[in-house]
């Protein structure tokens, strides 16, 4: 661990005081909070004690772990690879993306919707936190490309492929190959990706869709919530190789807090997280219920074996290995991640003083923190076919 702190691309700065982390533009690549935002009785304003309710990020906490915004996913669970399939699914995500538009426009003195980098920037020089809108899974467009361009209208700019199994698009690092990589739909998926603007998210890809969408892709890729293969030799993480040619072609790589250990999917822990995908199909007790007996299950069979000392060690490999302009963070907040000692985004200032005290400077925090990110964004607006 001491070898870690002190290697890697960490500069020094002299001079004026460090900036606290409240003075960095913190943006967080994959946020499934918006599972929440039906749930009966809730508000994503209001106090939310970790112990009665397991979501982890609200305004009051974004206030307090100082996290200005992100990403808000538009998560589809995948169903069958057939036209009602499909037609559900892309039912069920316009809805999402309605929800996540009425659900953050509440709140026009706190938040603001954006879709460019520049707007990003803006909305955080005048106070306000920032909301981006992106798609995990691209499941619901069926065969059909052209709702692409639907979704970048809807204010959509990042998107992966492909999610837990296989679909149309491509292959999945939690499934067996079928199309050894890209199928050839999905390789128009990334062509058209491109005309729009739009960010490549290959966070659950396997390791040949990555190679191949690194190959085709005219802009940078992300991977909005992934970890390092080096810390859990798992298909969901990415190679040291894999990160490096990342690096090399201008991407970054979103580190997050999952896959450090197996996950303890016993079928206690199944069944509650089928409960918890679906929260807001709940009543305000059945949610109570289901926070308690998650709780419980915490105490004695934790979904990870890992804490924040393991996260910040594959952190600061990951950093080593690709370089402080390709790095940046994806916790994969209220869709699975989350450590003893990172609980929730309260936390983050842990992440920024770990970081300064491993010799990064504020140069190297701000591109981390949401430089990079903003960049990857730029790189792809650039890209775009009018």
């Amino acid at each position: 661990m001491a070898l870690l702190l002190l290697a890697g691309c960490a500069t020094t700065q002299a001079g004026p005081p460090h900036k606290s982390h409240r003075d960095f533009l913190v943006l967080d690549t994959h946020l499934d909070t918006p599972l929440h935002f039906a749930r009966p009785g809730w508000s994503f304003a209001g106090h939310h004690d970790p112990a009665t309710d397991l979501v982890q990020v609200d305004l009051e906490r974004m206030d307090s772990g100082a996290l200005d915004g992100g990403f808000f996913a538009i998560y589809t669970e995948q169903g069958p690879l057939t036209a009602k399939g499909y037609a559900d699914a892309l039912a069920f995500a316009r809805k999402r993306s309605d929800l996540i538009d009425t659900t953050l426009s509440a709140f026009p003195n706190r938040l603001d919707f954006v879709t460019t980098a520049a707007e990003a920037r803006r909305a955080d020089r005048i106070g306000l936190r920032v909301a981006f809108k992106s798609m995990e899974n691209s499941y619901e467009l069926g065969e059909d490309l052209s709702l692409l361009e639907e979704f970048h209208d809807r204010g959509v700019r990042l998107a992966g492929p492909v999610h837990g199994a296989n679909n149309q698009f491509a292959d999945s690092s939690g499934d067996k190959p079928r199309w050894n990589g890209l199928s050839p739909l999905g390789r128009q998926w990334v062509k058209e990706m491109n005309r729009l603007g739009m960010v490549i998210d290959a966070s659950h890809s396997s390791d040949a869709t990555f190679d191949q969408m690194l190959a085709l892709s005219k802009t940078p890729l992300l991977l909005s919530h992934s970890s390092g293969r080096w810390a859990f030799d798992h298909p969901r993480n990415l190679d040291d190789a894999r990160i490096r040619k990342l690096a090399a072609k201008g991407g970054a790589i979103c580190v997050s807090t999952i896959f450090l250990s197996n996950m303890n999917m016993g079928p206690e822990r199944a069944a509650l997280f089928a409960k918890y995908e679906h929260i807001a199909d709940l009543s305000p007790e059945e949610q109570a219920d289901l926070t308690r007996r998650w709780r419980a299950l915490d105490a004695t069979q934790p979904i990870w074996n890992a804490d924040f000392e393991r996260y910040m060690a594959m952190v600061l490999h990951v950093i080593e290995v690709a370089g402080v302009d390709h790095v940046c963070f994806g916790a994969d907040w209220d869709g699975g991640g989350g450590l003893p000692g990172i609980e929730d985004i309260s936390a983050l200032p842990k992440v920024t003083e770990r970081l300064r005290a491993a010799g990064y400077s504020d140069t190297d925090l701000a591109k981390m923190w949401s430089g990079n990110i903003l960049r990857i964004v730029e790189a792809a607006e650039r890209g775009r076919e009018n």
